[in-house]
């Protein structure tokens, strides 16, 4: 076994970016959740394009996923990765998430994109509904940056 927990031999790598996406809803803060094909709940993040930089795919892939627009980048939160197998090729991916801001505006989750729902709840629901490991662990560090040292965006 290698690094991850994945099996011996060369893995394709690829790069995606996301968000969490953050916003005040009655004093709160609250994260938006996206239900992906597979029915989880987790956060917007895709593939970056061409020469696009993590920050930039960030922002694109939560705007295509939600229809969200107005969003205020904030700081990298971590990156994370995972190896899964496509059409049997073995894939490492690698993830980074920010913190995003998002003062107003409906999200909508884009079926194209094969996003059934999204959902604003509060940081302590978010934590519970999440449902894959490795996001949650990206949640709770964004929890831990709000609380400790509120970045200078309007959440």
């Amino acid at each position: 076994m290698t690094e991850g927990g994945a099996p011996g031999g060369r893995a394709e790598v690829q790069e995606s970016a996301g968000g969490v996406v953050v916003r005040r809803i009655d004093g709160d803060v609250h994260v938006l959740l996206i239900r992906d094909p597979y029915k989880n709940w987790g956060l917007p993040k895709g593939h970056l394009e061409g020469d696009e930089t993590p920050a930039g795919a960030a922002l694109r892939e939560v705007t295509e996923e939600t229809g969200l627009i107005g969003l205020v980048l904030g700081p990298r939160i971590d990156q994370i990765d995972w190896y899964f197998r496509l059409r049997g090729t073995l894939v490492h991916k690698y993830c980074t998430f920010f913190l995003i801001g998002s003062p107003e505006g409906e999200a909508a989750p884009e079926e194209s994109e094969g996003i059934t729902e999204c959902v604003w709840l509060p940081l302590d629901q978010a934590l519970e509904r999440i449902t894959y490991e490795n996001a949650g662990a990206v949640l709770e560090t964004a929890r831990d940056m709000l609380m400790d040292d509120p970045p200078a965006m309007e959440v």
